[in-house]
């Protein structure tokens, strides 16, 4: 089958072609799907996209008109992803379900790491001769309280990484995971878990009723001092409402590996490009804020299991199989 790979980079390249083994005709493209590049799809049956990639309504409905009958996505989540659309128009739609959950969750452990501990000020102080440790002062993590909303695979592994450093956890999610309390983890309102936490971590896909779930309200309700860290969708927070807790001192530190904006930003080399975000230029002057551009996933392991479903997903789909990684199933499955 002709697959069109959206938003290629090098290391999607590689994966994807090892991964692949010769069953699929593979073509990579740059440029990311919009309503200008649909273009590029027509003779493609399928199409693989990325985060940032955006599959409005009128992208598939150009995408169908020009043959193309599956999306998979080689990430988790699909809110980029208009499945109503996707129904209407006849196009299935896979994702990559699961990948190594321990990649994403051993970055927010190093993003909270180096905030706190402000590794990041350090290592710029150091590369100029300054080895003063004036305003270099942390804490520790021992004994603080740690809470973390969503418990599902990534949220769990983070929580097991966190209980290793004896702290007191914390958990908010509508499921309760069984192997979290067995850590001793109290689940509580999310109003509650932001009063109390030293630390509160993200680790809940983006829908209608997470968006924005940190807002001025509930930046307001969190301890001052304490540290937010975001792996998940930038558009989880406000960042407006972010950089005016930051203004005011009531956040101790941030550190985010995804922005709500970041569409324009991330997986490009901008460094001799003006960033023309206000916002984000913004967050970027606090000095107890760390921005890293959304490379959580970006482990070998994680790499090679992202391409392995992404290939098995053209397979199910050539041969009119479902797995578990079908979001929109084809019409003649349906």
């Amino acid at each position: 089958m002709r697959v069109l790979i959206y938003d290629a980079k090098p290391y999607d390249r590689e994966t994807l072609n090892a991964a692949n083994g010769g069953r699929h005709t593979l073509k990579f493209v740059t440029a990311q799907l919009d309503e200008q590049t649909t273009a590029l799809a027509a003779g493609f049956p399928a199409i693989s996209i990325f985060v940032n990639d955006r599959a409005t309504a009128p992208v598939l409905e150009q995408l169908a008109e020009q043959g193309v009958r599956l999306v998979t996505l080689r990430s988790t989540g699909f809110n980029n992803v208009d499945l109503d659309a996707a129904r209407r128009c006849g196009i299935a739609v896979m994702r990559v379900a699961n990948y190594s959950p321990y990649a994403v969750a051993e970055f927010a452990l190093a993003l909270l790491l180096a905030v706190v501990r402000k590794v990041h000020r350090a290592y710029n102080r150091v590369r100029e001769g300054n080895f003063a440790l004036d305003g270099l002062q942390g804490f520790d993590l021992h004994g603080k309280t740690i809470g973390i909303v969503g418990t599902g695979r990534i949220g769990a592994v983070f929580a097991r990484i966190m209980h290793g450093f004896g702290v007191v956890l914390l958990g908010y999610d509508q499921q309760p995971n069984p192997s979290c309390e067995a850590l001793g983890m109290r689940y509580v309102p999310l109003e509650v878990l932001l009063e109390q936490s030293d630390v509160v971590s993200l680790h809940v896909p983006l829908t209608p009723s997470t968006y924005h779930l940190i807002n001025a309200n509930t930046l307001a309700r969190m301890k001052p001092g304490a540290v937010l860290v975001n792996t998940s969708r930038g558009a989880l927070v406000d960042t407006e409402a972010l950089i005016e807790a930051l203004k005011s001192g009531r956040l101790g530190a941030v550190a985010l590996d995804v922005y709500e904006e970041e569409e324009g930003l991330f997986f490009r080399d901008r460094s001799e490009q003006v960033i023309t975000d206000d916002v984000f230029a913004r967050l970027l002057t606090f000095p107890n804020v760390l921005v890293t551009g959304h490379q959580a996933f970006f482990t070998r392991e994680a790499l090679a299991q992202i391409a392995e479903a992404t290939i098995r997903n053209l397979d199910d789909f050539e041969a009119g199989r479902v797995n578990e990684n079908t979001l929109v199933p084809p019409p003649s499955a349906a």
